[in-house]
């Protein structure tokens, strides 16, 4: 089965993720066996905490979903935890200019290359292999997923754009949104701009770029504009499913 980074790497293919805020085992598990993509295990929002994080990992194992975290905080130390527990990548949040996607990229890496400190004594039985193994083959297959969500991210996307082993940006629209201060407001000139901005740069770096998509409307939306990877939320998902449920009882 390809990695993400090696899907990612194909101009044409669509991707799809779901962000997972539930902590259980269970959602992955389901979503990982939809044919999905990927699953990002949040554990900056959501009640996700390490040893669910691993549970969560682990459940998308024999499947062709790989299992990205999206980390608390920017730190070596989350970094290297996640991948640890068999991550196959990360989604850094808050990333606001070149030096800071630099320091992205180089925590996924060992060294000489990056910054990454070894001991992948979960992560081996994950992918089924060694350490030895692990090292050598899947180790170099990690995604660096940046969050496009800051004024700072905006006016340096350029940079960062440019900065090398950068596999995938994805546009924030709720907290790009709130930092502009119109939170929730995708339809205002200034979230627009802020976006085309991205996009342009994104495109002109060849740089795949992600998005939210709720909907199929939305998805196909994103896909025109040239996003590679669309993706939903499980909570919000069940929220307005059971929404709809309750009101199939109202008169």
């Amino acid at each position: 089965m390809p990695s993400l980074k090696a899907k990612l790497k194909d101009p044409v293919r669509r991707l799809t993720s779901v962000v997972c805020t539930i902590p259980s085992a269970t959602v992955p598990q389901a979503i990982a066996a939809s044919g999905v993509d990927s699953v990002l295990i949040d554990l900056e929002h959501g009640a996700v905490d390490y040893g669910s994080a691993h549970a969560m990992i682990a459940a998308t194992a024999g499947t062709d979903c790989a299992p990205i975290v999206r980390i608390p905080e920017n730190t070596d130390a989350h970094v290297k935890r996640a991948l640890d527990l068999g991550a196959e990548g990360i989604c850094f949040p808050l990333i606001r200019d070149a030096a800071e996607t630099e320091w992205a990229v180089a925590s996924l890496r060992y060294p000489p290359a990056g910054t990454r400190g070894f001991g992948p004594f979960i992560a081996q039985s994950r992918w089924g292999t060694d350490m030895p193994g692990y090292a050598r083959d899947v180790a170099p297959e990690m995604v660096c997923m940046p969050l496009i969500e800051t004024v700072d991210a905006i006016d340096n996307i350029e940079s960062i754009c440019a900065v090398d082993g950068l596999d995938v940006l994805i546009v924030a629209g709720f907290d790009l949104s709130t930092a502009l201060g119109i939170s929730g407001q995708f339809d205002h000139p200034d979230f627009k701009a802020a976006v085309s901005r991205i996009e342009t740069a994104a495109a002109a770096a060849g740089v795949p770029l992600g998005n939210i998509a709720m909907t199929k409307d939305q998805a196909d939306a994103n896909f025109a504009k040239g996003y590679r990877i669309i993706a939903g939320f499980d909570l919000l998902w069940i929220r307005a499913r059971a929404t709809e449920l309750a009101g199939w009882a109202r008169v």
